[in-house]
């Protein structure tokens, strides 16, 4: 058992060094493919109900779970390939540097005024309705997608493979994907991504805390305080309608000494996301403090996956 944790942390350092180094893979990503395959089955199997919606969601995080419980157990007495197939899986799952990458596009689009291109971008963060936004509204939102997705993208990874080896990777990636796919707030999702989005905050109950303690750890990377970071984290967090991305954002906030939320558009619905922090809306080269910030979250969350 020791010797197989020792494998599954050397696997996740080398995972992470992979995705620093290289990204993700162009074309054929598999959390790409995954993608692809969840969406054909739901066009089969959709319908308004939240059961239907459940019966999906477990069919397509549990083929992913079992494939990579079926890997671990046919890698069991075969060290390198358990760590070369614990590498490949942290390296598909992870997207510290091309969240990195985003952000620092999304902030030189917008110090060169290119506001209709840095709208486009955004696109490649979240979802948010850009038009109309301006270079104030677009980092605000970058900033917040930077700091969301250090969580989901990031923190979130490293804690499910250190708990539970290639299928908490595999797993907490797809379920992941399936609520940025249907875990929305629409008329076709209200009811059949109920349950991919339900289990996906449970999956990030603890990993959000991480990450957001983390940031407060980090804060003098990005030039700021602990204790603000602290104390606008512990007081801004539920102010957020989520449960998990508030505390990143609140302590990213606090970090940065900056003032994130608002009134936020989805799909032409608008959201009241809270006032998180005390300083000035944020400007472009607070969004590439927000990058260093997450960089250095990642580090810490891969020091702590490897830790434990």
């Amino acid at each position: 058992m020791v010797y197989a944790r020792s494998l599954t942390r050397l696997g996740l350092a080398a995972g992470y060094a992979l995705d620093a180094a290289f990204g993700d893979p162009r074309r054929g990503h598999p959390v790409a493919l995954f993608g692809r395959a969840a969406g054909a089955l739901e066009r089969r199997v959709w319908a308004d109900s939240r059961p239907r919606g459940a019966a999906f969601a477990a069919a397509c995080v549990g083929t992913a779970a079992g494939a990579g419980a079926l890997l671990q157990l046919a890698t069991r007495r075969r060290p390198f390939a358990r760590f070369a197939a614990t590498a490949l899986a942290t390296w598909t799952v992870l997207g510290g540097r091309g969240l990195a990458h985003e952000g620092a596009v999304m902030a030189s689009l917008l110090d060169a005024g290119d506001v209709p291109a840095a709208r486009q971008r955004l696109s490649h963060l979240c979802g948010r309705d850009a038009t109309g936004l301006d270079t104030k509204e677009l980092a605000r939102a970058a900033t917040e997608s930077i700091a969301e997705n250090t969580s989901d993208a990031v923190v979130a990874p490293l804690f499910w493979g250190s708990v539970a080896g290639l299928p908490g990777l595999l797993g907490y990636r797809a379920l992941n994907t399936l609520d940025a796919m249907v875990g929305h707030h629409s008329p076709r999702y209200e009811r059949f991504g109920w349950a991919s989005a339900r289990a996906d905050d449970v999956a990030n109950l603890l990993p959000a805390r991480l990450g957001a303690l983390a940031a407060v750890c980090c804060a003098p990377f990005a030039g700021g305080r602990p204790e603000r970071a602290w104390r606008v984290w512990r007081r801004d967090a539920a102010r957020h309608p989520s449960p998990n991305a508030g505390q990143v954002e609140s302590a990213f906030a606090g970090a940065l000494d900056i003032r994130l939320g608002g009134v936020n558009s989805y799909g032409g619905r608008a959201e009241d996301r809270g006032t998180l922090g005390d300083g000035p809306s944020p400007a472009p080269a607070d969004l590439r403090r927000s990058v260093r910030l997450s960089q250095a979250v990642g580090l810490a969350a891969l020091a702590g996956a490897v830790a434990r």
